[in-house]
């Protein structure tokens, strides 16, 4: 079993900032692609950064600039910190990761729960 717990979410003000933190648990043995997206209210999910185990990012031209996607490999970690913060980056922030359980062998995209990022003055 794989989960995903993230931390990091609440209110700021315009121009804040924040930092969010995404850790897997269980075992694992091995993950490829960490992100993060964003969901709001009636919109879809979006990917708002990538990172690949070997450092490749890809980051949405929305928040390229204002947001940065690091990892640690070791602590199967992936973190976004989210600089110049605007209302329209309100939205739940989701984590993901490709993890190889031990249990299956196989490929899976596992989600976090979700935190809340709400930027209001």
């Amino acid at each position: 079993q794989v989960q995903l717990v993230e931390s990091g979410g609440g209110l700021v003000q315009p121009g804040g900032s924040l930092r969010l933190s995404c850790k897997a648990a269980g075992s694992i043995l091995s993950i490829d692609v960490m992100g993060w997206y964003r969901q709001g209210p009636g919109n879809q999910r979006d990917l708002v950064a990538a990172i690949t185990s070997d450092g490749s990012t890809n980051v949405a031209d929305s928040v390229k600039g204002r947001f940065t996607i690091s990892r640690d490999n070791v602590e199967n970690a992936v973190y976004l910190q989210m600089n110049s913060l605007k209302p329209e980056d309100t939205a739940a922030y989701y984590c993901s990761a490709d993890c190889v359980p031990v249990a299956t062998g196989r490929r899976f995209r596992y989600w976090g729960q979700g935190t809340q990022v709400t930027v209001s003055s």
